[in-house]
């Protein structure tokens, strides 16, 4: 048997006499299933182009909340190609018009930026 300190910010400190050995087996056990029961950030990705139809915004539209329902985060982005690049204003309006339309399901976490090619915008879903 061992005197081991349970708390020692506690005032007066908290000590008791038990099996080392099997203190340190129970506190990792512990640590084990508080990990196992943390949730894991699931982050789904929807791509779009500059010049995205009506049909196709839609359909990605379902998706996005679809996933955002699940509880994922999204990553909505524009994918510039080539000479498309001139289009930034396009996919900026387009990426603020998606999240206009899911501001019910999530809020937005960073609004739309460019990154080299692309223009990424991060939305969480709400907490219910």
């Amino acid at each position: 048997m061992d005197l081991v300190e349970i708390s020692p910010n506690a005032e007066p400190p908290v000590a008791k006499i038990l099996d080392y050995k099997k203190f340190i087996y129970e506190q990792k056990k512990r640590e084990k299933a508080m990990k196992a029961n943390a949730s894991k950030v699931v982050i789904k990705e929807i791509r779009f182009g500059p010049n995205t139809d009506d049909h196709d915004y839609e359909f990605k539209r379902k998706h996005a909340e679809k996933f955002l329902k699940e509880g994922a985060k999204l990553k909505a982005y524009v994918f510039f190609k080539g000479r498309s690049i001139i289009y930034k204003d396009q996919g900026e309006i387009l990426l603020l018009r998606l999240a206009q339309d899911l501001e019910e399901l999530g809020k937005v976490e960073q609004m739309p930026k460019m990154e080299g090619k692309r223009m990424n915008m991060f939305i969480a879903p709400k907490k219910k």
